[in-house]
């Protein structure tokens, strides 16, 4: 596994001292500093956030760095962008914070400065790298880097290079690097195990369909299993879509993403918790294979399904992957998907959209995202819409009746094939920037998963106890 956190190093005496100051405090600093105060002020440096002002060292080199963190943290992310910014702008140099305050939020927010998606192409990136802030944890800086760069590479990844087939090597390589099993049901074995929802979406694709299966941990341990769609091109199927919003379809296997960026996360992190992953991976693909309008078709727990719409395609292949989910009986099922644009319409790109079947649980998640800066905002699992799924000639339709509340529809389908005992989590998402910010190109986005990973090492202490 390559070190996505080479922008941070060692203390070193060749370090360039950082000062990071708020901008109600610079007058006090230029107090107790007289000899530099006509000299930042005649630079014109306010502190505002990303700010720079260099002041030279006693042999006419750099000697000292002010950055800006501007008038305040932001009240949902902190200063951790703030930091990507300054990464990303400050002359390329060694640099030793002299404040270590929130070391986590510095190291990370610098850290993810340096991704770039360069795969097909050479991308600057950024030259100014930190000694590790004092009182760091390392290793969680670095875990929680590189589980943000595998989602964002998977999903940045063309559906060319990246299929079901190519996605189920993805899973393999997380799986070696921490001993886990993993398995897959390929093709027409969907059907002779009884996935039927998972083949009828995929088998017009150019690779076969296939449900992805990781295990890993002690048997015995608490049962976490996470479940992402991972749809790795969607055309809409018969119904096809316009060609402007198919551009951005290979980020639909964004759930799976996610799911394997937590669960290297909690494999890493040697959380006490018996992990399974269960990743649907298909193309919804147009040929004489591809479901048609009004087709029914079978699910797992035994459920027909009324293809209302061909692009409503992913909570139709997570029907098959809840219910063996939750015929496991785990303490709790986490599903990540970019589900809907019903989500994006209500929340916008950069808020995920929370369904939970627990007040508590779903309270611990908004508090944990608040709390690690990666938010999420609860919608209602409204039971008064629960008739808008029924379908005419089958139990249940994908494509509800009427054009509101398309994302509470679609988790209510969902909700048919997770068991009512079993607390779930449901996070409808874009999983996509719009446009480039610091620490945040543009493209693939891990959402969600900060606020995920940390609710389960609240959930589940290093005695495996709740």
């Amino acid at each position: 596994m390559s070190d996505r956190t080479t922008t941070l190093c060692e203390t070193t005496d060749e370090a360039v001292p950082l000062t990071s100051l708020r901008a109600d405090a610079l007058e006090n600093w230029k107090a107790d500093h007289g000899d530099w105060a006509d000299w930042v002020s005649a630079t014109g440096f306010t502190a505002k956030a990303g700010e720079t002002c260099p002041l030279p060292g006693a042999s006419g080199g750099l000697g000292r760095m002010l950055v800006g963190l501007g008038d305040k943290p932001d009240p949902v992310t902190g200063d951790l962008w703030t930091w990507s910014l300054l990464a990303e702008s400050l002359p390329e140099g060694i640099y030793d914070l002299e404040s270590q305050d929130a070391g986590d939020e510095v190291a990370l927010g610098w850290a993810l400065s340096l991704y770039r998606f360069d795969r097909y192409k050479t991308l600057p990136k950024p030259t100014a790298r930190l000694c590790w802030p004092d009182g760091c944890d390392r290793d969680r800086v670095r875990r929680m880097t590189e589980a943000v760069c595998l989602v964002r590479d998977l999903i940045n990844t063309p559906a060319a290079d990246l299929g079901p087939a190519d996605l189920a090597d993805a899973a393999a390589e997380v799986a070696r690097a921490y001993g886990a099993k993993v398995q897959a049901i390929i093709g027409g074995d969907l059907l002779n195990e009884n996935y039927p929802a998972i083949h009828a979406v995929g088998r017009a694709g150019a690779q076969e369909p296939r449900l992805i299966d990781l295990t890993w941990g002690d048997e015995t341990a608490p049962k976490v299993t996470l479940v992402g769609k991972g749809v790795c091109f969607d055309s809409g199927g018969l119904d096809i879509k316009p060609a402007e919003f198919m551009k951005l379809m290979k980020k639909d296997m964004g759930g799976a993403a996610h799911v394997l960026g937590l669960a290297q996360l909690i494999m890493d992190a040697k959380l006490p918790v018996r992990l399974r992953v269960l990743i649907p991976a298909v193309e919804n693909s147009v040929s004489g294979e591809a479901m048609r309008p009004m087709d029914v078709i079978p699910t797992r727990d035994g459920k027909t399904v009324e293809i209302g719409h061909t692009d409503a395609e992913g909570r139709v292949v997570l029907a098959d992957a809840l219910a063996e989910a939750s015929a496991d009986k785990p303490e709790i099922i986490i599903d990540c998907a970019t589900l809907t644009g019903a989500a994006r319409v209500a929340l916008g790109t950069d808020l995920p959209a929370l369904f939970c079947n627990d007040d508590s649980l779903a309270d611990d998640l908004l508090k944990a995202g608040m709390a690690q800066g990666d938010p999420l905002w609860r919608l209602p699992l409204w039971d008064p819409y629960r008739p808008k799924i029924d379908g005419k000639t089958a139990m249940l339709t994908n494509d509800a009746e009427g054009r509101y509340g398309g994302a509470i529809t679609a988790a209510l389908f969902l909700r048919e094939f997770v068991g009512a005992e079993i607390p779930w989590i449901h996070i409808d998402m874009m999983a996509w920037n719009g446009g480039s910010r610091p620490g945040r190109p543009e493209g693939g986005e891990a959402q969600g998963l900060r606020a995920l990973f940390a609710l389960l090492e609240q959930r589940y202490d290093r005695a495996g106890s709740r």
